[in-house]
C-alpha cells in the first residue's frame, strides 16, 4: 500500500460531495442485505438442513426460544429474529475490532489508499456471496465484509480533513445525510434484484454456487467496483504530510482497551454519550417492524413505506436543518436536543395507540437521530488532534459497531418476553440516560 499522504497542499482540495458519492455508494451495497434476512434463513436450511454449522447454529437458536418461554418455541419468526441478529452480529463484531485499525492506518499512509484497499475487499466479499452455495461460504462472504465494512471512518476523517472546526458539526450532517440515503436505497434495490433468481433459467448454474441470492450480490460487487474506480479518480488525498508525521503507528489491538485509554476526557465522555443513545436506537431499528406488524397489523408494503419515512426525515434532518442550526446552536445542545427529542420518540413508538401517532413518533425519533449523529461526531473530531482523526473517529464507529453486535439479541428477547411497551421504556430510558452525560461534555474551542 503506497504511502499518498505527501501530496503536496495545493493538490489537496477535495469536495464533500465526492466523500458523499463514497459512502453512498459503499452503503447501497453494505444495506442490500438487510431485506433478505428471513429467505438467507429459509435457503440454507434447505440446503444443509439441520446438518453442519447452520445445524449447530439453529439448535443453539432453537434452544433460546425455548430458554426465553416463546408459546411456540421455534416459530418461524422468532427463529428469523435471532438468525439475523446472530449474522448481524458477527458481522459489527468485526467492525468493532478492525474500525480503529483502519481509521488508524489511514492517520499514517492516508485516506485515499486505505478506502481503496477496503472498498477492493468488500467487492471481494459481495463475490464470495454471489458464489454461495453453502452457509459455511456465506458466513466467510460476510466475516470479510464485516472486516472491510469497518472503513467508514476513514471517509469521516477525510470530512474532518477538508472542513474547518467551525462547520465540522455542518460536514457531520452530509456524512449523516450520505448515510440515511444509502440505507433507504440500499434495502430498496434488494428487494427488487432478488426478484430475479438466475436458477430459475439455469438450474446448473448451481454446481458452482450460483443462489437465488446471487443477482443481489452481484449488484453489490458491481456498486463497490465502481467506488474502487470513483475512488482512484476522484478521491485525491486529504491527510497532509505533516499530520501522517505525527500519527502513531496503527495496529490492530484490542478495541475496548483502545477505549478505555484515550487520555482525552471530552472524547471518552463523546463516546459513552453516543454508545448508550445507539443501544437504545438499535433497539428500535430492529423490532419496529415487527411492533407495526402485531400492532397494526402492517404487511411487507406498509412496513417498507414506514422504514423509508424513517430515512427520508433523517435525511432531511441531517442533510438540510443541521447545516442551518450550525453556527446558530452549539454543538453540545444540539446534542442534548436530539437526545430529548429521542427519548420522547422512543415512548411515543412504543405506546402509540394508532397508525398517526407511530409516524409521528418516528418522525420525531429520525429528527433527534438527525441531530445526534453530527453533533456527536463533530464533537469528538474537535476534541481530537489533526493526526489522530482517523483513530479517533475509528474508535468511535467501532463502539456504534459494538451497540449493533450486542443489540439484536438483547431487544428481541426482551420484546418477545416482556412486550414492546417495556422494550421501549428501556431504549428510552438509555436515551435519557445519554442526554444526562451530553451535559458534561464542554463546548469545543473552535
Amino acid at each position: 500500500m503506497s504511502n499518498t499522504a505527501s501530496t503536496p497542499a495545493a493538490a489537496r482540495p477535495l469536495s464533500l460531495g465526492v466523500i458523499f458519492l463514497t459512502l453512498y455508494i459503499d452503503l447501497i451495497g453494505f444495506s442490500i442485505v438487510f431485506p433478505l434476512g428471513p429467505n438467507l434463513l429459509g435457503y440454507y436450511l434447505e440446503i444443509d438442513g439441520d446438518r453442519g454449522l447452520l445445524g449447530a447454529l439453529m439448535g443453539w437458536i432453537n434452544s433460546i426460544a425455548l430458554a426465553i418461554g416463546n408459546e411456540e418455541g421455534t416459530s418461524t419468526a422468532l427463529r428469523a429474529v435471532l438468525f439475523g441478529g446472530i449474522i448481524s452480529s458477527i458481522f459489527s463484531i468485526l467492525q468493532f475490532i478492525f474500525a480503529p485499525f483502519w481509521g488508524g492506518l489511514s492517520d499514517r499512509v492516508g485516506r485515499r489508499p486505505v478506502l481503496v484497499y477496503t472498498v477492493a475487499g468488500t467487492a471481494l466479499s459481495y463475490l464470495l456471496w454471489a458464489l454461495s452455495g453453502s452457509f459455511w461460504l456465506f458466513l466467510l462472504a460476510r466475516v470479510l465484509a464485516g472486516i472491510f465494512g469497518g472503513n467508514l471512518s476513514v471517509a469521516t476523517a477525510a470530512v474532518a480533513d477538508v472542513t474547518s472546526r467551525a462547520e465540522r458539526a455542518k460536514a457531520m450532517g452530509l456524512v449523516g445525510a450520505a448515510f440515511g440515503l444509502g440505507l433507504v436505497t440500499g434495502p430498496l434495490i434488494g428487494a427488487l434484484t432478488v426478484q430475479l433468481n438466475l436458477l430459475d433459467h439455469a438450474p446448473g448454474l448451481a454446481a458452482i454456487g450460483v443462489n437465488p441470492f446471487t443477482v443481489p450480490a452481484l449488484t453489490a460487487f458491481a456498486l463497490s467496483v465502481v467506488n474502487v474506480f470513483w475512488i482512484r479518480a476522484r478521491f485525491r488525498e486529504t491527510l497532509t504530510p505533516e499530520a501522517a508525521g505525527r500519527s502513531a503507528e496503527p495496529r490492530l489491538r484490542n478495541p475496548l482497551r483502545a477505549i478505555l485509554g484515550l487520555d482525552n476526557a471530552a472524547i471518552r465522555g463523546a463516546n459513552l454519550v453516543g454508545f448508550v443513545y445507539q443501544l437504545a436506537f438499535v433497539s428500535m431499528e430492529v423490532t419496529l417492524v415487527f411492533l407495526s406488524a402485531e400492532r397494526f397489523g402492517f404487511d411487507e408494503m406498509a412496513n417498507g413505506k414506514l422504514i423509508g419515512f424513517l430515512g427520508l426525515c433523517s435525511i432531511i434532518t441531517q442533510g438540510y436543518i443541521v447545516r442551518k442550526l450550525v453556527g446558530r446552536v452549539r454543538e453540545t445542545r444540539m446534542l442534548a436536543a436530539g437526545l430529548l427529542c429521542s427519548t420522547a420518540g422512543l415512548l411515543g413508538v412504543g405506546f402509540a395507540p394508532s397508525v398517526g401517532l407511530l409516524y409521528a413518533a418516528v418522525a420525531l425519533l429520525a429528527f433527534g437521530g438527525g441531530l445526534i449523529n453530527p453533533a456527536n461526531t463533530g464533537l469528538i473530531s474537535l476534541y481530537a488532534g489533526t493526526e489522530e482523526q482517523g483513530r479517533v473517529l475509528g474508535i468511535y464507529r467501532s463502539l456504534g459497531a459494538l451497540a449493533r453486535a450486542v443489540t439484536p439479541i438483547c431487544a428481541g428477547v426482551i420484546y418477545w418476553t416482556a412486550g414492546a411497551s417495556t422494550l421501549y421504556v428501556v431504549a428510552a430510558v438509555l436515551a435519557l440516560l445519554a442526554c444526562a452525560a451530553s451535559f458534561r461534555l464542554p463546548q469545543p474551542v473552535r
